[in-house]
């Protein structure tokens, strides 16, 4: 695999291993670490699946920069309006979250060495200078996802040094509540971290001089590594905490207080891989809008950068904190774009009457009964984020 075909895997990887990956010991270990983690399994299996599809109508359509060119090459005028309207709300609701997220993360960083800015002042600086990245092209924030990716790795594994020698074995059977209904609930926090399948077009288009089974992999590997980082950060936290203390933490600060308190400057570790993970998530939500809508547009790289950072940007600043709650919707959202979607494409691309690229074509393995089961999966997510 070559550095190009590891900057894709990687910005796979750092767009779905975001700031969520915190909470997830808060959501999953009521429900005692091995339904926990055959739930994770789950719904990494469905949604690494939904990539591959989306990775073949992408390869068997011909390409293009963002899931615009794709929608309309395989679904139509009608199609391609209902995809970009699924995008838009997704990846705006998602950015809006990240700017917030950012921006109070950067005034608190400046604040500690001198500098006041307000809250809306530090979003515009992280949007911009972020921005700026992504403005250059996917080879600029390939290179900046790689450090930070790295960067972040580092933290998490100095984080399990302090927590994985401590771990309490009685912890893994405890088990507070086991209402399946209840652990159903909770596929929507795993799903959306593993919500990835926004830049497949993109770094399809990075690597487009790679074989079909290297960007196969390239797709695969870059789910694993956050399943594996999810899986670690669960064990740890679920093995130094009792499931009793973990339930009633109403966000991930009290959950980092609580294990600084019992590690010195563990603190500043986690604040730091926390603002790791919504830099690199925000690299790759923010590139895949800003490649659907030079795609789309078709304008130079100013109008391209305003169209995709100022709504995101007011968003932030007039919605502030209260805006967070909304991204609950999200999941919906995320379920008809990352798995319908990519099965209406999938279907199109492979009838009799869809005109395909010339040459081999890739087809992701399972036929229709695969095909069945992805669609039973993305049921199973509404059911259970409706219920």
């Amino acid at each position: 695999m070559n550095v190009k075909l590891i900057g894709g895997m990687l910005l796979i990887a750092g767009t779905a291993l975001g700031a969520g990956m915190l909470a997830i010991p808060m959501v999953l270990a009521q429900f005692g670490l091995l339904w926990g983690t055959l739930l994770m399994l789950a719904i990494w299996a469905g949604t690494t699946y939904a990539a591959l599809l989306l990775l073949e109508a992408t390869l068997r359509s011909g390409g293009g920069v963002g899931m615009n060119s794709i929608a309309q090459k395989t679904l139509g005028k009608q199609g391609q309006l209902i995809t970009n309207a699924l995008l838009y709300c997704l990846v705006t609701c998602l950015m809006i979250a990240y700017i917030v997220s950012a921006g109070d993360l950067v005034q608190q960083l400046l604040a500690q060495v001198g500098v006041e800015l307000g809250l809306w002042e530090s979003q515009l600086l992280f949007t911009g200078v972020i921005g700026a990245f992504i403005a250059q092209g996917t080879a600029s924030v390939d290179k900046l996802n790689r450090v930070l990716f790295i960067a972040m790795i580092g933290m998490l594994f100095i984080t399990l040094i302090f927590l994985l020698p401590n771990i309490a074995l009685d912890n893994f059977q405890q088990q507070s509540n086991d209402n399946k209904i209840e652990l159903i609930k909770n596929s929507a926090v795993l799903f959306t971290s593993f919500g990835f399948m926004v830049v497949v077009p993109s770094v399809v288009k990075y690597n487009q001089e790679a074989t079909y089974q290297q960007l196969r992999n390239m797709v695969i590997l870059g789910s694993m590594l956050p399943l594996a980082c999810y899986l670690l950060w669960l064990i740890a936290v679920v093995g130094n905490l009792p499931a009793t203390q973990l339930v009633n933490f109403q966000n991930v600060s009290e959950l980092i207080t609580m294990l600084s308190a019992e590690y010195q400057n563990l603190a500043v570790v986690l604040s730091v891989f926390t603002g790791l993970a919504i830099v690199t998530s925000f690299l790759g939500v923010a590139m895949s809008l800003f490649d659907q809508n030079k795609d789309l547009f078709k304008t130079n790289k100013l109008t391209t950068f305003l169209t995709t950072f100022s709504l995101p940007l007011f968003g932030a600043i007039w919605a502030k904190e209260q805006f967070i709650g909304v991204l609950g919707y999200a999941g919906i959202i995320l379920v008809f774009l990352a798995v319908f979607i990519p099965m209406a494409m999938v279907l199109r691309v492979r009838s009799t009457h869809f005109k395909q690229v010339e040459g081999p074509f890739y087809q992701v393995a399972g036929g229709k009964s695969a095909l069945l089961g992805c669609f039973a999966f993305g049921g199973f997510l509404l059911f259970s984020q409706l219920i």
